[in-house]
């Protein structure tokens, strides 16, 4: 097995080269291409792997085993020929990002709080790192404040690759017994850690670094974050919603949370007078059908729970079974009861006839139905015929 010359190593910034092609095998509906050397970063260390071309056919994945870089292509390549590749820059740059702005956050956080970075994952949108110590989630605008001024102070990024005595006597971070030689990614000020992956040239191309959220996870916390290009698109995701919410509001920009915490009161006095009236219309209409007997109700659209107060409201009164059904045609909440009744078959040919779905307890039932009134109506007529054959 021949070890692929990592070019991405003596210049992450390199977009192009040409290289031979050492072997080519199929694997499933991919093929293995090993070249002599590559620019292709392999997945690993968290950080996912490049893509590009390769001789004209597209680089799905990139793999690593036992030093072998295996770039997984959508079609072959003739082993001993020269091909040449390019990967695509955009994606290998936001991972420069965001393996650097991590490296920048974990060494301020972990030299702050005595903690270890054991978990790391760079996502399709954010990063998240998992730390063995518990971050109170207050605590996430020093640390963001302290890892921008890091990178606007554009520290040049250091690599060295040690082993023997020269790693022993090394300080990085999370330091354990590794053999052989050792890469270490140093952000000097910042952060020194044995790494795999690749990195910005000086802390500045991180751009900004953003933290999201802080959540407990195992033993320790969670930290969502989003560096570069990333955290600039996130921060106009929320600037674009946020402007939305100012003009539907009629409210400055700033002054948006405050807007919707006095919508919210209103809402909540609002509901309460809704259910204050609400409960005073289902007490008449229980009062208007008092010792009816069974009772079919078609109401208009409602919530589920005004659904089930109605039907209970009216079945204390009717002295039978209340059948309330509310909505638009064809789509139609419903509420069942009978005091003292067993509902379970009624509600299985109901849910079969009417294309609905749902259940609850033996003397009440609710759920939904895709059925027109008329189709309602039927069964419940059909329902009391049959009942009075018996």
């Amino acid at each position: 097995m021949t070890e692929t010359k990592k070019l991405y190593y003596e210049d992450s910034f390199l977009q192009t080269f040409t290289a031979t092609v050492l072997s080519c095998r199929q694997e499933k509906d991919r093929y293995a291409v090993v070249l002599d050397q590559t620019a292709f970063y392999p997945e690993g260390g968290g950080q996912e792997a490049d893509t590009g071309t390769l001789g004209g056919v597209r680089v799905l994945d990139v793999r690593e085993k036992d030093g072998e870089i295996r770039h997984l292509c959508d079609a072959p390549l003739e082993a001993g020929t020269a091909v040449a590749g390019a990967i695509d820059w955009g994606r290998r740059f936001d991972h420069m990002q965001q393996h650097s702005g991590e490296h920048i956050v974990s060494g301020i956080l972990c030299a702050r709080y005595g903690c270890d970075n054991v978990g790391f994952h760079m996502g399709h949108a954010l990063v998240t790192i998992d730390f063995n110590a518990d971050i109170p989630p207050e605590d996430l605008a020093d640390i963001e404040a302290a890892a921008n001024a890091y990178i606007w102070s554009d520290a040049a990024v250091r690599t060295d690759f040690l082993s023997g005595e020269a790693l022993e006597r090394a300080h990085y971070r999370s330091k354990k017994f590794i053999p052989g030689v050792v890469r270490l990614v140093s952000f000097p000020g910042a952060d020194c850690c044995a790494c795999c992956g690749t990195h910005v040239r000086s802390a500045g191309q991180v751009g900004l670094v953003k933290l999201l959220t802080c959540q407990k996870f195992r033993e320790g916390v969670r930290i969502e974050m989003a560096a570069g290009g990333r955290a600039l698109r996130y921060c106009n995701a929320v600037l674009e919603q946020n402007t939305r919410v100012s003009h539907l509001l009629s409210a400055k920009a700033l002054d948006t949370a405050a807007a919707v915490e006095r919508m919210q009161k209103e809402l909540y006095a609002l509901r309460g007078r809704v259910a204050a009236l609400e409960e005073g219309a289902f007490a008449r209409k229980a009062a208007e059908l008092a010792g009816a007997g069974d009772v079919l109700l078609l109401e208009g659209d409602m919530g589920p729970e005004s659904v089930r107060k109605l039907c209970a409201a009216v079945l204390d009164a009717c002295g039978g079974r209340c059948a309330v059904f509310a909505g638009t045609e064809g789509a139609y909440k419903y509420a069942v009861g009978e005091h003292g009744g067993d509902l379970r078959q009624l509600a299985k040919a109901l849910n079969a006839a009417l294309n609905g779905r749902g259940g609850g307890k033996p003397d009440f039932v609710q759920g939904s139905v895709a059925a027109g009134e008329a189709e309602i109506r039927k069964f419940f007529a059909d329902l009391a015929a049959s009942a009075g054959m018996e």
